[in-house]
């Protein structure tokens, strides 16, 4: 089978190359050998061609927290597995979601084991959530493995619901803001122009000029902006969800002061997480290792943390081979090498996660503490410019005329 594979070099370039291999795994595992981390691919077989991960829309998290959840529910009440996935299949809303159960049910009634038959649409779902049900299978414990899921489903919705709302009214203000100030500019204030040429002033103060200058080029320019904007905008959203895009928006996100720290913890925190339920499912480490990060949403640290996964294969402690890749806080390391002592390695990363979600939601408060003010002041002080600038030929004039 071909891949054409966007691989991670130790320097940190990334490239493309084209590579023939039996299967993914067989491609990561000579791509380690050589030194190189797999970002991405594409694979051709029968003349068909599939995207590879993170190019197809999976489906939302709250949709398989309550389909875990339910299935748990049915499994622990008595009802024998491929009845209870017809029930969900019948009763589901999600018409994609329906239509993958159904496949479901009729692979596993043909005698297929239900992570297989989940892993047959693996562009749907998380990286880790066939592993996890297969990891089920091989102790006999599905239940406590989907019970699992529904607190990592919920952990991870709650974290990124309390990032979300966070954000929600400085965006509101700074969106309603820049709408007040493009209204006064494209329209108040260009009508005071037409005024002070009606009152034929001798010379407008310096301030007023420069307001009056800047709005007549912003309108002036207003047509080539919102074509650029129509043209360009559909391009660089197009490009931002392919693979080189991904990789450079996920760096540029840690470069942004103040912000870029948090979103590293956050997928971190995401990293830890999934590592730990992987592990308490009852997964070999370097294969809980892959899963895990996969599932990182940050193309640069995913990046980063795949060396780290030849390293644990070779025999390296867990908690020395993130050490190196520098992504890992230092505290984060140390909890992780105490569960390697301890034997507790899958609860010490559930505390790690813990532990950064924590961080994270205290800089969020310090930093929303900061930015509403700032931006009220900021704004406040914009449209103050605004009014100033407007009025102090009028006041300039009267002042003469007394």
């Amino acid at each position: 089978m071909e891949f054409i594979c966007h691989v991670g070099t130790g320097e940190g370039r990334v490239l493309r190359q084209v590579r023939n291999a039996h299967d993914e795994a067989s491609l990561r595992a000579e791509l380690e050998r050589e030194g190189l981390a797999l970002l991405g691919f594409e694979r051709h077989f029968a003349g068909m061609r599939r995207r590879g991960p993170g190019r197809v829309q999976r489906l939302p998290l709250d949709l398989l927290l309550v389909f875990s959840q339910e299935l748990a529910a049915l499994l622990r009440a008595g009802l024998p597995l491929l009845q209870s996935i017809g029930l969900l299949a019948a009763r589901q809303r999600h018409a994609s979601f329906r239509r993958i159960l159904a496949d479901v049910e009729e692979r596993v009634r043909s005698g297929s084991e239900l992570s297989d038959a989940f892993s047959a649409h693996e562009e749907a779902f998380p990286p880790l959530f066939a592993s996890a049900l297969k990891a089920g299978e091989r102790t006999g414990d599905l239940e406590h493995v989907l019970q699992r899921m529904v607190r990592y489903f919920r952990l991870l919705l709650d974290a990124r619901k309390k990032v979300y709302n966070a954000l929600v009214y400085p965006a509101v203000l700074l969106g309603l803001s820049v709408a007040m100030l493009a209204v006064m500019s494209l329209f108040v204030v260009p009508r005071f122009r037409v005024f002070y040429e009606a009152m034929d002033l001798a010379e407008l103060p310096l301030l007023t000029r420069i307001v009056l200058g800047s709005t007549a080029f912003l309108r002036a320019q207003l047509p080539i902006v919102l074509l650029a904007l129509l043209v360009g905008g559909p391009i660089f959203l197009r490009w931002t969800r392919s693979l080189p895009g991904r990789l450079a928006m996920g760096r540029v996100r840690l470069a942004i002061p103040v912000l870029g720290p948090i979103f590293h913890r956050f997928a971190i925190s995401e990293y830890s997480r999934s590592l730990s339920t992987l592990l308490a499912g009852g997964l070999p480490l370097v294969q809980a290792l892959e899963i895990s990060t996969r599932a990182v949403g940050n193309l640069w640290i995913r990046s980063r943390l795949e060396p780290a996964i030849g390293r644990v294969r070779e025999g390296q402690s867990l908690a020395g081979a993130l050490g190196e890749t520098g992504e890992v806080p230092p505290i984060a390391l140390d909890m992780t090498h105490v569960g390697e002592t301890t034997g507790a390695l899958d609860d010490m990363l559930a505390h790690v996660s813990e532990f950064l979600d924590e961080e994270v939601e205290t800089r969020m408060g310090r930093l929303l503490s900061l930015l509403e003010p700032l931006l009220l002041v900021v704004v406040g002080g914009l449209v103050a410019i605004l009014l100033i600038s407007v009025y102090l030929p009028i006041f300039s004039a009267l002042s003469r005329i007394q």
